[in-house]
């Protein structure tokens, strides 16, 4: 439009209008003339408004978004701090669920062969002092635990204490190279003397090279004088091999220890011996054979069938 008298003057009264439709709007409250026209024009206009609006301000829709966000992201860090934790105490059951079986076993051993023991928790394995199959278990000199005493679980022969603390101590384990305890063969007085060989079976010199032994016999701790560092009667393992005898003073022999040197949780300190020698009694009970089924097969001769080497004919 041409910038002339007559848009000048067109421009003044649109402007006069305008000024005198917001009076009467102003002074109408709620029952303003204008407020459908208004209305109108909101129903009209809103939407375009509303998106031009999230199209012109980038900015503020981005924090809506990360509160959004962080408001889902809190939620879903919260149900998985509550799934950690339920984890948790499921597998804090299950742990003291084995740990009560191994003591429920462990007990057991203790009741048969009459041995007072002192319960304890393994908190830590490894090279203690020089050797190198050790665990620290968590009492010592303030629970009455003394160096040389016989240590074990639920399956057997665990070790003997080796150094002792205020409330801890090392226990040397039966596979270390550097221990020796001495061994009775079950059901006999074959003596001898097993050895660890680490992660490999034990080693076993028997004093009688002509003895009598066989794959699967067992063996118990022989017990040391005034039982220190091992009392009589625990369970060591099961022969697993028997070299061939050779004439020598000694036969070797190689056990399979009862006891599981890298799974050891719960263990027991005898801190007070039998008052007489358990023998074989704390041994577990020996497998039943599974029975092995026979077929019978009846056969019955034919008409036709060889006699005296020769074969009848039917007349």
């Amino acid at each position: 439009m041409r910038d002339t008298r007559e848009s000048r003057l067109l421009l003044v009264l649109l402007i006069a209008v305008a000024f005198a439709l917001i009076t009467v709007d102003i002074r109408g409250g709620e029952d303003s003339p204008v407020d459908g026209a208004r209305q109108g024009a909101a129903a009209l206009f809103g939407p375009i408004e509303n998106g031009v609006s999230s199209a012109v301000d980038p900015v503020g829709n981005a924090v809506s978004a990360i509160r959004d966000s962080g408001e889902r992201h809190d939620r879903l860090a919260e149900l998985e701090k509550e799934n950690a934790a339920l984890k948790a105490r499921l597998g804090s059951d299950d742990r003291n669920s084995s740990r009560l079986k191994q003591l429920d076993k462990m007990l057991k051993i203790a009741g048969e062969g009459q041995y007072g023991i002192k319960g304890a928790q393994v908190i830590a394995i490894g090279a203690a002092q020089g050797f190198s199959w050790t665990i620290t278990v968590d009492v010592g000199a303030n629970d009455g635990i003394r160096r040389d005493m016989t240590v074990l679980n639920g399956d057997g022969l665990v070790g003997r204490v080796t150094t002792v603390g205020p409330n801890t101590a090392t226990v040397l384990l039966a596979n270390d190279p550097d221990f020796t305890v001495g061994t009775r063969m079950e059901a006999g007085d074959e003596l001898g003397f097993a050895s660890g060989q680490g992660d490999r079976p034990l080693r076993v010199e028997l004093l009688n090279g002509k003895a009598e032994v066989k794959k699967g016999d067992r063996l118990v701790t022989f017990g040391s004088q005034a039982d220190k560092p091992f009392v009589p009667g625990v369970p060591v393992g099961v022969v697993s091999r028997v070299d061939p005898s050779s004439g020598d003073l000694t036969r070797t022999l190689y056990v399979t220890p009862y006891v599981s040197y890298s799974k050891l949780d719960i263990v027991g300190i005898v801190v007070q011996v039998p008052k007489k020698d358990p023998r074989d009694t704390v041994l577990p009970a020996k497998p039943k054979p599974t029975p092995t089924p026979t077929v019978t097969v009846t056969v019955t001769p034919s008409a036709n069938a060889p006699v005296g080497g020769q074969i009848q004919q039917e007349q």
